[in-house]
């Protein structure tokens, strides 16, 4: 398929979901991927750009989107019909992988990015475009709330100030009862690389990443949030190498280690 798109008019952090649409189709179209993507592939073969400045691919983004669509799956058989949130959804495919035919779900992000998931992306009556920042609170009452609500946030939350996610994660908390909340994280010391300068090659400088969050700080977010009741940690799918190896992997939850990797929370709200 010839490119129909220029992926340029894409900048700053809505770049990045090119990264993790590159990442994510590469996976796909390998012989015995980890995630079925049709349209993760048929996006990035649509889209011109200059996807090899990331650098060489990486199954994790694949992996997070996997624990995001059993999340998604996993709320919506307790609540069919429940509206799911995404978060700076960027070029994400999660509603047609998860396939539930009674979600509501609401997809948030900039105009740009908006413009071009409306663009290449089927229509579905089921999907509440929004086109704002996940900062901008105009969203929640966009958000169908008669049942508990999922909030997604894939690879967001680091780009943010950390007072501006705290104070997000408060409203949210507040807004949607008997909801919750899946997101990822990333170690201080990533953080710190990022703020001082990340080139994933000499073409591509990620941005800027400010928050960060290791498994003990989401352990402590109840005591700092009184209305999330609860934090999880949740293991990433198995992959290939060291993500399937039965003596590694184990690893990622050694003392030593286990504060200093990326890592993804389930978190819930008081009714």
């Amino acid at each position: 398929m010839a490119p129909t798109v220029d992926g340029n008019t894409l900048e700053g952090v809505s770049a990045t979901t090119l990264w993790t649409l590159r990442n994510r189709a590469e996976e796909a179209k390998r012989p015995h991927p980890i995630i079925d993507d049709p349209l993760a592939v048929e996006l990035y073969e649509t889209i011109d750009y200059d996807y090899d400045k990331f650098g060489r691919p990486s199954q994790t983004h694949a992996l997070r989107a996997l624990a995001a669509d059993a999340a998604a799956r996993e709320h919506l058989a307790r609540h069919p019909g429940a509206a799911v949130v995404n978060l700076g959804e960027g070029l994400q495919t999660s509603f047609w992988r998860v396939q539930d035919p009674t979600v509501r779900w609401v997809s948030v992000d900039l105009e740009p990015v908006m413009a071009v998931r409306r663009r290449l992306l089927p229509r579905e009556e089921r999907i509440i475009e929004c086109p704002t920042s996940a900062l901008d609170r105009s969203w929640f009452d966009r958000v169908p709330d008669e049942q508990p609500v999922l909030i997604i946030a894939e690879g967001l939350f680091m780009y943010f100030e950390p007072d501006d996610v705290w104070n997000l994660l408060t409203d949210l908390a507040a807004r949607f009862p008997g909801g919750s909340l899946f997101f990822d994280s990333i170690p201080s010391w990533f953080s710190k690389k990022t703020l001082s300068g990340l080139n994933l090659s000499d073409r591509y400088r990620t941005p800027p990443m400010p928050f960060s969050l290791n498994l003990a700080g989401a352990a402590a977010i109840p005591q700092r949030i009184p209305r999330i009741v609860s934090t999880q940690d949740v293991a990433m799918p198995k992959g290939r190498g060291a993500w399937g190896n039965p003596v590694l992997r184990p690893l990622a939850y050694a003392p030593v280690l286990k504060n200093l990797r990326p890592s993804v929370t389930f978190a819930r709200f008081a009714e």
